[in-house]
């Protein structure tokens, strides 16, 4: 640290006066340095509580709604999306860490605080020879210019980052909570399509013993139907449990007990209009424009390159200003000096290191973007055939597989009722008939389900249109 001193060559030849000085200088340094860091920043600061206002939202609000919504007649997919975004704790936890790096950002690229020195002469304090002898320095450091905007930008672009890892950790977990939503909507309405079924083979069994009673059908016809029934109820037991579990999972999302209830899904799931046509450009344009991880890996790129950049004007010197009054001087004149420091930074190994880190931290989140960018463009193009397959898989189910599996059972009952066909094809028909049905379901929750993975590739949060995005 080099330093130079100088004294004014005018002074106030006064004692007193000059005793006082150093209170004006302190305040006029401390003036400097607060008026400069507060002045470049309010724009900043205003920016930041903005944003983070969109990601904070009104939770009494957000309350009700989610309570609404759980004790609604149906559950809604939608509501049940929004309601995990609210309440998980591990969103809480990914909005926590962008609050910080916000904070960060607030905190980084100012002037430091300034220092006051202050030294007394002991033996001067009871001594009735020579007056009270004391010195006062103020100072202040100045960084080299572009050092504080460097600083600032660092943190910036590392706020950006977390905020990107803030939009991944919710579209992640509206995914989770569309794919359990959906397994709660197989569940329940598998139970209801075996209740049914358990319905119909009781009445195919009432039919067969009447057969039988009257001498036109077999003693084994009603044996064969009691054990079907046996079969259903057992399934009726596994899709219970199954069901139960779901619900478990969901109201782990929700941050609930385990075993409160939730209402039961709608009848229907609802079809997204938009048909998603094979346009590879365009998927490539929203696959890596959209995605939050890839956007994330560019601000760890940015922020490395604004690293590298300060850890090079690290080459050039820091400055403190400062002031000081000694009362000690005989001479007036000599009392008030200000002073001039600044470090020699002669030693470059150090400096050269951090840029060369910095670079090499900087081309590894460029690739790792790069290899983000392929893989969403890939899922992007796989998620949208699967969900074009699905989509004929429900159109073959709707018009053909469903519609001849009812037919076949009508036929086969009015076959056996007049004796033209054997008890056991009634049977395979009905049995044929619930297992369409039952992947029937399976099938609708499916192409929901791809749709949802069609979305999240795309980077949307899956389950909610883009005004509810920012909820």
């Amino acid at each position: 640290m080099v330093g130079i001193s100088f004294r004014p060559l005018r002074a106030q030849p006064q004692r007193a006066s000059g005793g006082f000085g150093w209170m004006f200088i302190f305040s006029a340094l401390t003036s400097c340095a607060g008026g400069a860091s507060g002045a470049a920043r309010p724009a900043s600061d205003a920016t930041d509580a903005a944003t983070e206002s969109g990601v904070v939202g009104d939770s009494a609000v957000a309350g009700r709604a989610d309570g609404r919504a759980l004790t609604a007649p149906s559950l809604e997919r939608r509501a049940f999306v929004l309601a995990v975004l609210r309440s998980n704790p591990t969103i809480e936890s990914a909005r926590q860490g962008y609050r910080a790096a916000l904070a960060r950002v607030r905190q980084a690229g100012v002037f430091e605080d300034p220092m006051v020195d202050v030294g007394v002469a002991p033996l001067s304090i009871a001594s009735s020879k020579a007056p009270f002898g004391y010195e006062v320095e103020v100072s202040q450091k100045l960084p080299w210019f572009g050092k504080r905007a460097l600083e600032s930008s660092i943190a910036s672009a590392e706020a950006e980052a977390a905020k990107s890892d803030y939009e991944s950790m919710r579209r992640d977990l509206a995914f989770t909570a569309v794919t359990l939503y959906d397994q709660y909507f197989v569940a329940t309405r598998s139970l209801e399509v075996n209740a049914q079924h358990i319905e119909l083979m009781r009445a195919m069994k009432a039919g067969a013993t009447a057969q039988f009673e009257t001498g036109r059908g077999s003693a084994q016809d009603p044996l064969q139907a009691e054990a079907e029934l046996a079969h259903m109820e057992h399934d009726a037991v596994k899709l219970e449990s199954q069901r139960e579990i779901t619900i478990a999972q969901m109201n782990e999302l929700l941050h609930r007990s385990p075993e409160l209830p939730l209402p039961p899904p709608p009848a229907e799931l609802a079809r997204p209009d938009k048909t998603y046509a094979s346009e590879t450009t365009r998927l490539d344009n929203e696959a890596f424009s959209r995605r939050s991880e890839i956007q994330a890996a560019r601000q760890h790129a940015r922020a490395e390159q604004a690293r590298a950049d300060r850890a090079g004007r690290d080459a050039f010197p820091d400055f403190t200003v400062s002031a000081s009054y000694n009362s000690m001087w005989d001479m007036p004149e000599h009392r008030f000096m200000v002073g001039l420091g600044f470090n020699l930074p002669i030693f470059s190994s150090r400096r050269q290191g951090m840029q060369d880190e910095a670079l090499a931290n900087r081309a590894q989140f460029e690739s790792q973007a790069a290899r983000l960018t392929d893989a969403a463009r890939s899922e992007a193009f796989v998620a949208m055939k699967q969900l074009d397959e699905s989509r004929h898989v429900l159109e073959l189910f709707e018009t053909r597989l469903l519609p001849v599996a009812r037919d076949q059972i009508e036929a086969a009952r009015a076959g056996f009722t007049a004796s033209r066909n054997p008890f056991m094809a009634v049977v395979e028909a009905e049995k044929n008939l619930r297992a369409v049905e039952l992947d029937y379901q399976m099938a609708r929750a499916e192409y929901d389900g791809r749709s949802a993975a069609f979305e999240r590739a795309l980077g949307r949060i899956p389950g909610l249109d883009s005004k509810e995005v920012h909820r």
